[in-house]
């Protein structure tokens, strides 16, 4: 379930671990918020729902059916951050 005032791109942000792929905002609605609720049932493998409704929709489907959004997939550039080394640096006491 998601609930509450967010723009689209936090709407985004917050499915896509459901949606198991990333999802980007390409609504071009910009900073204004809306309140979003829907409720549906987890695709992801990694984070199974055993809250979900007997029922509820996927993702997918909620989306549309509830919020008249769809998710498109795409290929898309997406920044990624490589850490190639690190070290930890002792500190003083």
């Amino acid at each position: 379930m998601i609930i509450g005032p967010m723009t689209m791109a936090q709407l985004a942000g917050r499915i896509t671990p459901d949606a198991g792929r990333t999802v980007l905002d390409k609504t071009g609605l910009g900073e204004t918020r809306y309140f979003c609720a829907a409720t549906f049932s987890s695709l992801s493998a990694q984070a199974p729902d055993t809250t979900a409704e007997p029922g509820a929709a996927d993702l997918f489907r909620a989306l549309e059916q509830q919020l008249g959004l769809k998710l498109e997939s795409a290929k898309e550039p997406l920044e990624i951050l490589i850490v190639d080394h690190a070290e930890r640096v002792p500190t003083e006491n």
